[in-house]
């Protein structure tokens, strides 16, 4: 696979709306489908989110796709446009369609579970389960705006000063993760690439919608991760989704911040793979 610096160049969709997404596509051509979609934040890729994950799902023999939502990794970043939850959707769902997918799980943390609850509202055809991690849209903004790690995000994008990479790795330890460990030095590099390129027009204009009053339409089983040591959603968003949602399964996660598909790896693949398979 080819390589732009540190992170995993794949391939293009150039969507029906003029914009063109960057994706990796793994595993089984004739696998069934899941599809990876990362959160937000400074220097936010695909590739950088899932790199833990989607590997053990493609051993399990799925065909994988990770893209980079819009505004984020080696996709497009217009900073002509205002960035909605349907516009995010709609490249989402045109990057499917170019790359010949009908029918597929999305695994979405953070923005990418707002993403990936808009898409199954939006498709519910197309979507065959969800998993979500943290997902956005579950709480109203004043209520992100007062979490400790929202803060620090908003400060690192918003201050005008360069984003360093200590700043970046602070960010990390303390805002995203229990454990600063992994805040790796590598991680840091890769989020720092994909910082140098972004710009800041796709956070200023993002807007996400209580999705909560929608959850009872989602017709697909729901696999919900929370890291109860969470700096950056609040824990109303657990109650929205356990009690909104029908077909849930909810794993509470003690010792874990915001990316348990990186503090906790190990069980979330299995978990993943559990679910996809069995329900």
């Amino acid at each position: 696979m080819a390589t732009i610096g540190l992170l995993p160049e794949g391939r293009y969709a150039q969507c029906a709306n003029g914009y063109r997404i960057h994706y990796l596509d793994e595993g089984d051509p004739a696998g069934k489908v899941v599809v990876f979609l990362h959160g937000s934040g400074p220097g936010a890729s695909g590739y950088s989110n899932f790199k833990g994950n989607y590997p053990s799902l493609v051993a399990a023999g799925y065909r994988c796709i990770i893209p980079d939502l819009i505004g984020y990794g080696f996709s497009d970043k217009p900073d002509d446009v205002d960035h909605p939850l349907s516009f995010f959707v709609e490249c989402v769902r045109q990057t499917l369609d170019c790359a010949g997918v009908e029918r597929c799980t999305l695994v979405g943390n953070s923005l990418g579970g707002a993403v990936a609850i808009g898409l199954a509202l939006e498709c519910p055809q197309r979507v065959h389960k969800l998993v979500l991690m943290a997902p956005g849209g579950l709480s109203e903004l004043h209520e992100y705006q007062q979490m400790p790690g929202m803060q620090k995000v908003f400060k690192v994008f918003g201050s005008g000063e360069p984003v360093t990479a200590d700043v970046m790795k602070d960010l990390f330890a303390t805002g995203l993760m229990y454990d600063p460990r992994y805040a790796t030095d590598e991680l840091v590099a890769e989020r720092m690439q994909i910082m140098q390129i972004m710009n800041g027009h796709v956070m200023a204009t993002m807007q996400v919608p209580v999705l909560t009053g929608r959850l009872h339409e989602l017709q697909c089983p729901v696999l919900g991760f929370w890291g109860l040591d969470e700096q950056m959603m609040p824990d109303n968003g657990i109650m929205a989704l356990a009690r909104n949602t029908r077909h849930l399964r909810l794993i509470l996660v003690s010792e874990c911040g915001h990316w348990v598909m990186v503090e906790h790896e190990d069980m979330f693949n299995r978990a993943c793979i559990d679910f996809i398979r069995n329900g």
